[in-house]
């Protein structure tokens, strides 16, 4: 008897290695150096946890199938830093040192060759704004320092745009291109990618990422200060269904933010304080968020004490909202007026607090 239960559990484990060989399409056979046994791999894809594994003896194993080339994240659970690969239903490998998971090598897929290619070109600038976002970070920094270091990185983004616009004129039917140009869209002038949309084969605009970047210049508005205001809607943190027009006040502050935005967090208080200020004087906000991670989102609303509305599809920046007003960049506001037109944007901290004395002081005199 107890033989035959030895080979059923051995017939039963031989079936389901069997049925795992056969139903996976793609094998990554990775090496994290210097990574302590038992160290989680995570694999994200579209900012999403969406699968992981254990690394034992630096190595680890990722195994499944995928209908087209796709792009998923691989970070070090505890560890800085993250690697963009395209896995495609093939063997491939991974190799990174622990302190260096960006400039992971990867190699076996054809897409991912000409990613490394895009990622040659922008690792320095992306090595720089790394240094420079720490620097920015910290605390106490002088006004001054901040905005020369803020230039420097502008300037910085600016080169990466246009090594982006390159590649995509460069590699105009690459998977690797029309992901980037999904993701940059915002970013640009509805003529440039337009302009870089119509390089790309009928295939190419049939694929997720063509469907995508034609769903947001169709949607697209990007509205300016003396235009009415284009209206949203979206859920509530209780699930309820919200639009930017039931929310009456004699001036409207739209406000686009994430709680993973530090700059975002920081502007906060002001807000706090400017709504706490005017709000019995007719002063509103619509807090409109780029979240992905529900938990996260709450938590910051709770902790901020963000009382207003708020807002969120939980989708990132595939939000049709960020796409119908093309934010590039958060925190990103639109102040408008009980007529519905934009008379201001960007207002942050003194300047939205001396916009709001001029708008709501003078009512009082």
């Amino acid at each position: 008897m107890k033989e035959l239960i030895i080979i059923i559990f051995f017939l039963i484990a031989l079936t389901s290695c069997q049925n795992e060989i056969d139903n996976s399409n793609y094998k990554i056979n990775g090496i994290i150096k210097n990574a302590p046994d038992s160290s989680i791999l995570q694999v994200y894809i579209d900012n999403k946890l969406a699968d992981s594994t254990l690394i034992i003896n630096e190595s680890f194993t990722l195994m499944g199938e995928v209908e087209e080339p796709t792009r998923i994240g691989i970070a070090v659970k505890g560890i800085r830093g993250y690697r963009s690969c395209w896995v495609e239903n093939n063997e491939m490998s991974f190799t990174a040192d622990i302190d260096n998971i960006r400039e992971a090598l990867i190699t076996g897929s054809k897409t991912q060759k000409e990613a490394n290619l895009l990622f040659r070109r922008t690792l320095p600038d992306l090595n720089l704004c790394d240094s420079l976002m720490n620097i920015l970070f910290q605390e106490n920094i002088k006004q001054s320092y901040y905005d020369s270091i803020s230039e420097i990185r502008n300037k910085s983004f600016d080169r990466r745009i246009q090594i982006a616009q390159d590649f995509i004129r460069e590699y105009p039917n690459s998977l690797v291109s029309l992901d980037l140009l999904d993701h940059v869209k915002v970013t640009y002038d509805k003529e440039i990618v337009i302009e870089l949309f119509a390089l790309t084969n009928e295939e190419s605009k049939q694929s997720k990422y063509g469907k995508s970047i034609a769903h947001f210049l169709e949607i697209y508005k990007n509205p300016q200060i003396g235009d009415h205001y284009v209206d949203i809607e979206q859920e509530n943190v209780a699930g309820k269904r919200v639009k930017l027009s039931d929310i009456k006040g004699k001036y409207v502050l739209l406000d686009f933010w994430a709680s993973w935005c530090s700059p975002c967090r920081k502007e906060n208080p002001n807000l706090v304080k400017a709504y706490l200020k005017y709000k019995d004087r007719g002063f509103e906000i619509f807090g409109v968020s780029k979240d992905n991670d529900r938990d996260e989102w709450v938590k910051a609303i709770k902790k901020d004490s963000l009382i207003w509305e708020n807002v969120s599809s939980l989708t990132g920046g595939k939000d049709d909202a960020i796409l119908i007003y093309s934010v590039s960049g958060i925190p990103r506001n639109y102040l408008i007026d009980e007529n519905g037109i934009i008379i201001a944007r960007n207002l942050r901290g003194e300047a939205l607090k001396k916009k709001l004395k001029e708008l709501f002081e003078k009512k009082i005199k």
